[in-house]
């Protein structure tokens, strides 16, 4: 089916939600953006240009889908929902710029947490090309999302993710400030965090309880060395798993001889009771340096 009403607007998606007795599912964290300027920003932020490869994560009924399309990208999208195909089937246009859909879009079945991408985009995607990241993320698995992207092996150019307010603030965030944590730096070490733009609860069908932010992520030129990764995000962990108590305190687990303890603290050059939202990126890398991976 062909519409000239794009389906991102608050119109088209309301005829969409009627005609295909949509309801959004709670479990799987659905909110139908209906801003039409939003999606448009969505897309503009990410800097898509014809011949754009990029994954999108959880199309739902195509709104953010069909402006990647029109933009001139190839559309790779994961989506959980069997509910929703044959929307994506019948609503987005049959020809894109004279193509047809198919060799500009291609819908995958299955949990991007569970994605092997060489294997999925055989004979669609080019994994040795540059790769975009565009999504509107559930709120619920947006964090675990961005820690699965950051660690997987594709050359991303860039990641634009639409993700509740405060997660976004937590991406951003400095340290000294309530927001600044683990995920703030497992992304830092890898990536320079953009705001691109907020979207009001408003903006969705149904209205969710909080705000949005659009945040671009895109791959530092030269990552910082934080050696196994796995390691360094699991004794940033540890340093944060008690929050309100001193570095000292946190360290216990990481650290039993007071001694070694006292050293280590030394060798970061600060007060034994400051709080681990007070250290910067380099001395949880200079923490994690000093601790043996066997212990993680």
């Amino acid at each position: 089916m062909n519409n000239e009403i794009p389906i991102g607007s608050a119109v088209r998606t309301q005829a969409i939600i009627n005609r295909y007795f949509v309801k959004a599912k709670k479990n799987l964290g659905q909110n139908f953006l209906v801003d039409l300027d939003a999606i448009k920003g969505i897309v503009q932020a990410a800097e898509i240009q014809p011949g754009d490869q990029v994954i999108e994560i959880g199309p739902g009924i195509g709104s953010l889908t069909e402006q990647l399309l029109l933009a001139g990208a190839k559309v790779f999208a994961y989506e959980v929902d069997e509910s929703l195909p044959e929307i994506l089937s019948n609503e987005l246009p049959a020809k894109i710029d004279g193509v047809p859909l198919d060799d500009r879009f291609k819908l995958m079945m299955k949990d991007i947490l569970k994605a092997d991408f060489p294997a999925d985009f055989e004979d669609f995607l080019d994994v040795n090309k540059p790769i975009k990241v565009v999504a509107n993320l559930p709120y619920y698995i947006t964090t675990p999302i961005i820690f699965f992207l950051n660690q997987a092996n594709l050359n991303f150019t860039s990641l634009t993710l639409m993700m509740q307010e405060e997660v976004a603030e937590r991406l951003d965030a400095q340290p000294n400030s309530k927001a600044y944590g683990p995920l703030t730096i497992a992304v830092q070490t890898q990536m320079t965090v953009k705001l691109a733009l907020n979207v009001k609860s408003s903006s969705f069908i149904p209205r969710p309880k909080v705000d949005s932010s659009v945040v671009v992520l895109t791959p530092l030129t030269e990552q910082m060395d934080v050696g196994d990764p796995k390691h360094f995000n699991w004794v940033v962990k540890m340093c944060f798993s008690q929050r309100r108590k001193t570095l000292n305190n946190n360290l216990k687990n990481l650290v039993p001889d007071p001694d070694q303890r006292k050293q280590l603290i030394d060798s970061l050059g600060v007060d034994p009771r400051i709080r681990p939202e007070q250290l910067t990126i380099k001395q949880f890398i200079q923490i994690a340096a000093a601790i043996s991976p066997q212990k993680s």
